[in-house]
């Protein structure tokens, strides 16, 4: 017989075996596979290549071994032979509990580290796979213990069972395998199983009182015999407990009783009798075994309290009895903390203790009065203090009325009670006249005649009688042209005043508004003096003379000395000008300047079929005011083209022409500066030879014999001076009066150097000039001449003038 061995986990269709076999005579040979009458067939073989198929799946705890006939013919011969297939173990199973939960009673004073259960779990595998181990869940919130091996469920060391604490404990025991593989893998299968653990009360705790502490209460209507409280004790061991039985040991002063078996606490007297508010019983309650024996007592303390029946709310009452309306007459803003000592008010509550107990309150305008005292026993003296004085005021109030409410705290009814308090304010001067605004701004035109009114200022005084009346003054730098009404507080000029905006057009002074005992207030007021258009423009002069060159334009200017616009605003026009159509002007700046087309001479001379360049226009200078001024100026304009000149000096002297004191004082600062230069130089050399204390040999001039000058040749254009102090630029050629040109310059070559002997030497200095060769005659020269002849005439004139 063939001994075979396979696993339980080996899988469905895997082939476990080869049958091999020849025929001696070489025929071909079939395989075949049979099994005992009734067994279960988990193989089947190819009757070709002899191979063996596992077709059912395998399980050892099942059946463990099989066996199979295994079979070889050729057709006509067949041999069979019996193997023998041994199933080993895989960890397939699980350890098994024989119940999913199971109850252990334990009586709470067993011993700790006793044993009170044995739990066993079977696990059907061989080897590491079945043997078992076991662990509780969750080991350190539980008093219990297992051994690994046995199972043996222990209370742990130092642990105690109490019935009085936890009646029931719940542990879940967890049973492991030793683990092993299943289809390759290795693997720990366990179960659980869940132990109730029901602790037995036994006899070893004392009764306790239920719902302490006590307190029971009297009423003044309760009767003899009355129920007044009732006590509950219970055994400690309740699982098991004894009779409980109640006595009164002390307090009682023969006033009240206890029921021994129910624990009621009845009184035995009328309330009349009862001569403190507080009683003080003190219960005992005995615990009684079967046997009637007194195991264990206990002992607690009842408090009864004699209650007054609340029937009675409380009351206010004055000097004369019971009032509930009380007046006062006192002057507005009191002191802070002042009592108000015309109140007399009495207030009581006849019932006793917590019934007796309330709180006052005052309700009424603003937080004005406090009372005191707030909580009241019975009865107490109402005292009125002054809280904020600032809202006692007359002005808003004349009569203060509030309620004096009286409402008790502790009480089920909440009884109260009000009293009106009725306070007349008399008024006192408390207030300071008030301008309607911290400032006033008035305007009033400049022609207004005297006692004109110029602003209605206002101020008001709440205050009552005399002190409410106001009387207004005015002062300040700026309040002399103007008066005001004492009462009614409107502000005119002087009779005398005449205000002018050219002069002054803004004044500001001050108001005050004053009550009969010296309180003021001020404001501050702006006048403003409107302009009127009663200035017309004027011109410096009504005749004006200008020299214009073509592509410049020339300016004239009117000044209107009225204060404001629009009236001070000029509109420049052409009213009249011969040649006509040849200006244009600028409306706002009064510039005068030729029509765009004219760019030269010719151009003038062929609209005007003259040579003659002077031309009037007659200027206009209009105020936009309402109404509007004007006045007129002739402007008498000498037309000249551009003349050659180059340079900044003679761009300067171009446009100085028409102002010469401009010119003549840049010359003059030119010649001082060159003046202080001339004598830093010489101070400088003095104070140099001076201090090398030596003669310096006087320096050798040599001079150069001026170069012969030749003759200047003849411009093409020169500059000639009219007698109207203008010029104009000719053509060489045209009969016009020409200036000689300047003399030539010829040296002198007898003068001497001089020199200017010093301590130390001699400075050498020559007044020979360098020759100066024949120039042309240049306009700058011709502007200069002509600025100084412009400056002589105005000096002739002014001085005319002053004399």
């Amino acid at each position: 017989m063939a001994l075979l061995n396979l696993s339980e986990d080996t899988p469905v269709g895997t082939q476990i075996y080869i049958l091999n076999g020849t025929d001696p005579e070489g025929d071909p040979v079939t395989f075949g596979l049979a099994f005992e009458a009734g067994s279960k067939e988990y193989f089947k073989v190819d009757p070709k290549t002899g191979n063996i198929t596992l077709v059912q799946e395998l399980d050892r705890e099942k059946q463990d071994e099989v066996e199979v006939l295994v079979s070889i013919s050729d057709g006509l011969n067949k041999v069979v032979e019996k193997v023998r297939v041994l199933i080993t173990d895989a960890n397939d199973e699980s350890p098994e509990f024989g119940n999913v939960s199971f109850i252990v009673n334990v009586p709470e004073d067993t011993p700790s580290g006793s044993s009170i259960f044995k739990l066993q779990a079977v696990d059907k595998d061989i080897g590491s796979g079945g043997s078992v181990t076991y662990y509780l869940q969750n080991p350190r919130l539980n008093k219990f213990a297992i051994d690994r091996h046995s199972g043996v469920l222990r209370i742990k060391p130092g642990e105690a069972l109490d019935y009085e604490k936890s009646r029931t404990h719940f542990i879940t025991v967890v049973a492991k395998d030793g683990g092993g593989k299943y289809k390759g893998k290795y693997q720990v299968l366990s179960s659980s199983a869940t132990v109730t653990i029901n602790v037995i009360d036994v006899q070893d705790t004392p009764p306790s009182f239920v719902g302490t502490p006590y307190y029971g209460y009297v009423y003044e209507d309760t009767v003899p015999g009355s129920e007044i409280f009732t006590v509950v004790a219970q055994d400690g061991d309740r699982g098991n407990p004894n009779i409980i039985l109640y006595s009164i040991i002390n307090g009682s002063e023969g006033l009240f009783t206890v029921n021994n078996t129910s624990g009621s606490i009845s009184l035995l007297d009328y309330p009349i009798q009862l001569k403190k508010e507080m009683y003080e019983l003190r219960i005992q309650a005995s615990e009684v075994s079967p046997e009637g024996d007194v195991v264990a007592h206990i002992t607690t303390t009842v408090t009864i309290r004699v209650v007054d029946l609340n029937n009675h709310p409380p009351t206010f009452y004055g000097e004369n009895g019971l009032q509930n309306k009380f007046e006062l007459t006192m002057y507005e803003h009191p002191p802070e903390g002042e009592i108000l000592r015309g109140l007399k008010i009495t207030v009581n509550d006849s019932d006793q203790g917590a019934n007796a107990k309330f709180n006052l309150r005052l309700v009424g305008p603003g937080r004005m009065f406090r009372v005191v005292p707030q909580t009241v026993l019975n009865e107490a003296q109402v005292t009125i203090i002054v809280e904020n004085s600032a809202a006692i005021d007359y002005e808003k109030y004349q009569v203060l009325t509030f309620k004096l409410l009286a409402v008790e705290i502790d009480t089920p009814e909440k009884f109260s009670s009000t009293a009106d308090i009725v306070i007349h304010l008399l008024d006192t001067n408390d207030n300071t006249p008030k301008f309607s605004s911290d400032y006033y701004i008035a305007r009033i035109p400049e022609n207004s005649p005297g006692g004109s009114n110029v602003v209605s200022v206002t101020a008001t005084d709440p205050d009552s009688g005399l002190w409410g009346e106001i009387k207004y003054s005015i002062y300040g730098t700026g309040s002399d042209l103007f008066l005001i009404h004492p009462t009614t507080g409107i502000i005119y000029t002087q009779p005398w005043a005449s205000l002018d905006a050219e002069m002054k057009s803004k004044y500001n002074f001050y108001v005050k508004a004053e009550d009969t005992e010296g309180k003021y207030s001020l404001a501050e007021v702006f006048v403003t003096v409107l302009d009127m258009n009663d200035h017309s423009p004027e011109f410096n002069e009504n005749f004006l003379e200008k020299t214009m060159i073509i592509g410049a334009p020339v300016k004239v200017e009117a000044i209107d000395d009225d204060a404001e616009e629009p009236n001070n605003v000029i509109e420049y026009s052409i009213m009249q000008a011969d040649p006509d159509n040849i200006f244009d002007i600028n409306t706002d700046t009064g510039e005068i300047k030729l029509k765009s087309y004219i760019k030269s001479m010719e151009i003038v001379q062929n609209i005007t079929k003259q040579k003659d360049c002077k031309w009037s226009v007659v200027v206009q200078a209009k105020d936009r005011g309402s109404p509007s001024f004007s006045t007129t100026a002739v402007v008498k304009i000498d037309i000249t083209e551009a003349t050659q000149l180059k340079g900044p000096m003679a761009a300067f002297l171009m446009q100085s022409r028409e102002n010469p004191m401009k010119a003549l004082g840049v010359l003059a600062g030119v010649i001082c500066i060159m003046v202080i230069i001339t004598v830093l130089i010489s101070t400088a050399m003095f104070l140099r030879n001076k201090k090398s204390n030596r003669i310096t040999p006087a320096r050798r001039i040599i001079k150069r014999k001026p170069k012969d000058h030749q003759s200047r040749p003849d411009r093409s254009g020169w500059l000639r001076l009219n007698r109207g102090e203008k010029f104009v630029v000719e053509e060489q050629g045209s009969n016009v009066e020409m200036l000689p040109p300047p003399p030539q310059y010829i040296p002198r070559p007898s003068v001497k150097e001089w020199t200017v002997p010093t301590v130390s030497g001699s400075v050498a200095s020559k007044s020979a000039k360098k020759p100066v060769g024949n120039k042309e005659p240049n306009v700058s020269s011709a502007l200069v001449s002509e600025l100084k002849m412009k400056l002589e005439k105005k000096m002739i004139e002014s001085n005319a003038h002053r004399y």
